[in-house]
């Protein structure tokens, strides 16, 4: 059976957990042992609390003063820009359950690109925080059904690998509302306690008296149990004082009622993680996605377009909204007489309005396109045209949708079979994900395999006709039947299949396949390769292994390209668990039914929106790290002599033309020209093309390539057989034998010293 095995030494990882472990630097290990108050009563001393032993769990041993010290070091060492750093520590002022007193919840962030190892930076926080200062008892609160696999599945993949750095063992479990007695020993356990929980389990019913039990709508964990001797399960949690960990806050505390259930859990703090935070209280680390990929720490990503831009004089009408807000209008996609030829646009439109008109005069609008109807009611939302056809919300007439999603399918399984006759020699497995709005388009019957929806029909066809391919028949792939290459991942019931998404205990048998048994999923003896699913598009559905995303999306997706592009940005793994650092292999290529421009331009603006990242945008910050780490640069130099120094190449960058006074990075045909006539400072010639590399890099055209731009190097013979390589051959192939001399008492020393402390 295949493990993934993780590396400890990766430094960006080792930077993240630092961030919040050194939050409490000054604080005394403490093995806490004096009773547990649960209501103003000692429940040590309760009939039926016996077991709790007196132990309890975590306590702030240090003045906010000291915490607020820690913050600003850990802000600066990590070069947080001044506009994430708040005065004053972020805080939520709470009731203490246990005590009734007022004190402050801080909250610490950390921002990481998807794909880059949230989850174990903070179970290893985890265990940084037992190791470093004692603290014992953890709640992971997560936003739905697929990250609360995502990370079950981290934990118990990563649980020997922390026990082997860590010496520590630990408890972990998910909230089960018909097991509520597990809480009593997470409150009074001595060891590592991390209980899992979905938001939806205790966001209802905290604000009402817990006498007052017969609420049917309060959710279990506020109510009395005779199972905890007449307590609440809430109030065990009180006890323990947990440090809240949450797991993608923008999807768990976006409300005001989330906030306060997150209190009722009595946090010693908030430790947030994401990669897209809506609020970032006190940013401890920053791992932004241009800069994941310049450590390549992901795939590149590669835009497979189908847009049927040679198709587009037909007479496109597909509703995308309707509103009623001030006048009653609706949103349509059709298509427009452009300089560049016809384009799909969309347009506002209100009763009256004529598409010929809208469409800059294309003929296929001339008749029978005024807009004579339009229905806001959401339970039947509507557009009429005068030649009488009615087009509900979601639904098009003409264009080439179809074409287009054929088009998709057999485009993603080519790109599939490349990807496996490229990866023939890697020892990996190969995925593809597609993405769907409408369940019964896969298949239609869930008792009967053979009964495909138009989706499944074309991918068998598309399958067929490439396996075989010249190119690809002797590939154990396509030697496989088509039916057992795909399935579809989907809730279901005696109904059949359901358009869920994602979040309610109706969706627990969709994931178990992806989430839990990954490592079974990538092996070579499981088939499956081609995975269909409804309701994935969500924050912690992922998988190392996928190459290719393919949306097929009747209407426009309202999920994000970066949520889109998430689930397959991992470093993939081989069949022996070992992540395969190969740039050559490691691109997912996304194929979508846009143009380039118009992918970019939607991710770029999302990456601003969701994470303040601006592409094109030339930092002091950047510039100061190239001038310390870059070969030839000087890693002596202070950070604030480095900032000094990377402001006067910012100035030379902005003189030359290279730069904006906003910093963007100018376009320009040649670049390389443009870029020779910086002026850079005495001493940093050498590093001019680190500099270079860092303008180039931080442009969105370095992080999304176009796949039809790619090409494969071929092989030249010839150049083999010439004397000039025959000539640096013999330079470059005798191996070199380096040998190491030390004292052995020394060495033995060192080694004592390090593992006492």
């Amino acid at each position: 059976m295949m493990k993934f095995q993780f590396d400890a030494t990766q430094q960006y990882q080792i930077d993240a957990v630092a961030a919040i472990a050194d939050v409490f630097k000054g604080q005394q290990h403490k093995s806490v042992q004096y009773s547990v108050m649960i209501g103003g009563e000692d429940v040590g001393m309760l009939p039926g609390f016996d077991s709790f032993g007196g132990h309890v769990g975590n306590v702030l041993g240090i003045t906010e003063s000291e915490l607020r010290s820690n913050v600003r070091e850990i802000q600066a060492r990590n070069q947080i820009a001044d506009a994430e750093v708040n005065a004053e520590l972020a805080n939520w002022v709470i009731n203490d359950p246990v005590n009734g007193l007022p004190r402050a919840c801080p909250h610490f962030t950390v921002e990481m690109e998807t794909g880059t190892g949230k989850t174990y930076v903070y179970l290893r926080t985890i265990m940084e925080l037992a190791k470093k200062y004692g603290y014992r008892k953890f709640v992971v609160v997560v936003p739905s059904v697929a990250v609360r696999e995502g990370t079950l599945k981290s934990i118990e993949q990563t649980k020997e690998h922390l026990l082997t750095l860590y010496n520590e063992p630990v408890n972990s479990f998910v909230y089960d509302s018909k097991k509520v007695n597990r809480l009593r020993e997470f409150a009074s356990s001595d060891a590592v306690e991390i209980m899992v929980i979905n938001i939806q389990a205790f966001v209802k019913g905290y604000e009402q008296s817990p006498e007052n039990d017969s609420d049917d709508s309060r959710n279990v964990i506020y109510r009395l149990s005779d199972k905890l001797a007449g307590k609440r399960p809430i109030d065990f949690v009180h006890a323990a004082r947990p440090i809240v960990i949450i797991d993608e806050p923008q999807s768990v505390d976006s409300t005001d009622k989330a906030k306060e259930a997150i209190m009722q859990l009595n946090p010693l703090c908030t430790l947030r993680y994401s990669a897209t935070h809506k609020d970032r209280y006190n940013l401890m680390y920053v791992l932004d996605p241009i800069r994941a990929l310049q450590l390549k720490l992901v795939k590149q990503i590669v835009l497979g377009e189908v847009t049927g831009a040679d198709e587009g004089n037909d007479s496109l009408v597909r509703v995308e909204a309707v509103d009623s807000k001030k006048n009653i209008r609706a949103k349509l996609a059709i298509n427009v007489k452009q300089q560049g030829g016809v384009k799909e646009k969309e347009v506002w439109v209100e009763n009256g309005d004529n598409l010929y008109v809208e469409s800059n005069k294309l003929p296929v609008y001339e008749h029978g396109f005024d807009i004579t109807e339009i229905s806001t009611n959401p339970d039947n939302p509507y557009i009429r045209l005068s030649n009488g056809r009615q087009v509900r919300l979601g639904q098009q007439i003409g264009g080439v949708r179809d074409s287009i999603w054929e088009q998709q399918i057999d485009k993603t399984v080519w790109h599939h079979f490349e990807k496996v006759l490229q990866c023939k020699n890697a020892n990996l497995k190969v995925l593809s994900l597609f993405f769907i709005d409408k369940v019964a388009h896969y298949r239609v019957d869930p008792a009967d395999r053979s009964k495909l929806g138009k989706f499944g029909q074309v991918f068998e066809e598309s399958f067929k006709k490439w396996a075989a391919d010249e190119r690809y028949k002797d590939l154990p792939l396509a030697k496989l039947s088509p039916e057992l290459v795909h399935e579809g991942y989907f809730s279901s019931d005696r109904n059949g299949f359901k358009d869920t998404k994602g979040e309610t205990a109706a969706d627990e048998d969709t994931y178990n396949l992806i989430m839990r048994d990954k490592e079974r999923l990538l092996s070579a003896e499981v088939p499956l390769q081609f995975i269909f699913s409804h309701s994935a598009l969500r924050e912690g559905w992922d998988n190392p292994n996928v190459f290719q995303i393919c949306t097929l999306n009747e209407t426009n997706s309202v999920v994000k390209k970066r949520q889109e592009i998430g689930r397959g940005l991992r470093i993939p793994v081989d069949f022996d668990g070992k992540r395969v650092f190969d740039d050559s292999l490691n691109k997912l290529t996304v194929v979508v039914n846009e143009s380039y421009e118009e992918f970019c331009l939607k991710l770029q603006t999302e990456y601003k929106d969701d994470a303040g990242v601006i592409f094109g945008k030339v930092t002091v910050q950047g510039i100061s790290h190239v001038l310390r780490t870059a070969e030839g640069g000087d890693p002596l130099l202070t950070k604030d002599a480095a900032a000094d120094l990377a402001q006067k190449v910012k100035d030379a960058l902005l003189e030359a033309g290279v730069i904006d006074r906003f910093d963007l990075i100018q376009q320009t045909a040649d670049p390389d020209a443009l870029f020779a006539r910086v002026k850079l400072p005495d001493g940093l010639e050498e590093i001019r093309p680190a500099i270079q590399d860092l303008c180039t890099g931080v442009q969105i055209s370095s992080h999304v390539k176009r796949a039809r731009n790619l090409v494969s190097n071929k092989l030249k013979t010839d150049v083999l057989k010439s004397p000039e390589f025959k000539a640096l051959w013999e330079k470059i192939s005798p191996r070199t034998t380096y040998m190491l001399t030390f004292n052995t008492d020394v060495f033995i020393e060192q080694i004592i010293y390090r593992l006492k402390e």
